[in-house]
């Protein structure tokens, strides 16, 4: 209702600045026809501006700011330039002084809005009582990982709002996944697919804060992927979502937090103490001597001491001890029926 309200306003002052032109002596008198083409012209170049504008509905502010403020400091910049080369510059009144005091400002609006453009994530414009920064959800950003990506449960983690964060996109992460769903590999093309249907989700999901960061860092020269991510959450302050087990030794390392899905997974899933009974079915034998081997519903490996003669059948085990590690969760006990 405002917008609407504020498009009549524009084209009412359209209307009367183009009938207050055609009715004072700047125009000329012939041809008669003059005046209704520069009336015409007016309301035509208001429409203009307001279809574009509704064309146009979804505007970055920090993209907006950094035009704005580019400008000022262009214009400003060429003001102080030219009162500092001015013992050098053709006189002030000639053409040539005002064609290099035009080239001089193009050359320099160009420089600071496109420095402010490239680096607008590195800073925030701040005035008084006012501050240009975008509003980001949560402490510290997540950069997102190939591996995670593809794996699609980072969708159900981030539908429950457990990560109420904004999540960081890399812009070689996303090339890489492309390289994944070209190739010649039916699986490899299949996993790469599914990892940009589930970019795509989390773009179009409203609630999800989801940024593609498109700046290559000068520290990213000639580094594998997985070193650009650690670098790029260590330059964003963030943490890195993953299931890699690697990467997640590689950013330990270097200092850089760590979320690690399959962590997350393995915390949810049911705690086994020593002691405790299952029932399982053996479908393969084990690496030991009697040994076999079966799976939970969840996934959990469990090895079954006295279960090689009990293959694809079901047995009561009881718990003997439970080894949790990044790459999941591996339960031991001994067969007692």
């Amino acid at each position: 209702m405002a917008l609407l309200v504020l498009r009549i306003v524009f084209l009412m002052v359209a209307v009367g600045l183009g009938a207050r032109l055609v009715n004072s002596d700047i125009l000329a008198a012939d041809p008669d026809w003059l005046p209704l083409v520069v009336f015409g012209g007016i309301l035509v170049t208001s429409l203009v501006v307001i279809v574009i504008d509704t064309l146009l509905p979804h505007k970055r502010l920090e993209t907006i700011t950094a035009i704005y403020f580019g400008l000022i400091i262009g214009l400003f910049l060429t003001y102080v330039l030219n009162l500092a080369l001015s013992p050098v510059l053709p006189e002030p009144d000639s053409a040539a002084a005002e064609w290099a005091q035009l080239a001089l400002g193009m050359v320099l609006c160009y420089t600071c809005i496109s420095v402010l453009l490239q680096t607008k994530d590195d800073f925030r414009f701040i005035i008084p009582y006012v501050e240009f920064a975008k509003d980001v959800k949560g402490t510290k950003p997540v950069v997102l990982d190939t591996s995670v990506v593809i794996d699609g449960r980072v969708a159900d983690v981030v539908n429950t709002h457990v990560l109420d964060t904004q999540l960081v996109m890399p812009r070689f992460v996303i090339g890489e996944l492309q390289a994944i769903a070209d190739s010649s590999d039916k699986m490899r093309r299949a996993r790469g697919r599914r990892g940009l249907d589930i970019l795509n989700q989390l773009k179009n999901d409203p609630q999800v804060d989801l940024k593609v960061y498109d700046r290559e860092l000068p520290e990213f020269d000639q580094q594998p992927v997985d070193l650009k991510l650690v670098l790029l959450a260590k330059h964003l302050d963030g943490k890195i979502l993953t299931n890699d087990y690697n990467l997640n030794k590689v950013s330990k390392l270097h200092g850089v937090g760590v979320i690690n899905l399959n962590d997350v997974a393995n915390a949810l899933k049911p705690v086994c103490l020593p002691g405790e009974t299952l029932f399982v079915t053996i479908v393969k034998p084990g690496e030991e001597p009697g040994q076999g081997v079966g799976y939970l519903e969840d996934g959990t490996m469990v090895v079954v001491e006295g279960g090689r003669d009990h293959l694809n059948s079901q047995v009561k085990l009881s718990v003997t001890s439970v080894l949790q590690t990044s790459a999941g969760r591996m339960i031991f006990g001994r067969c007692t029926a």
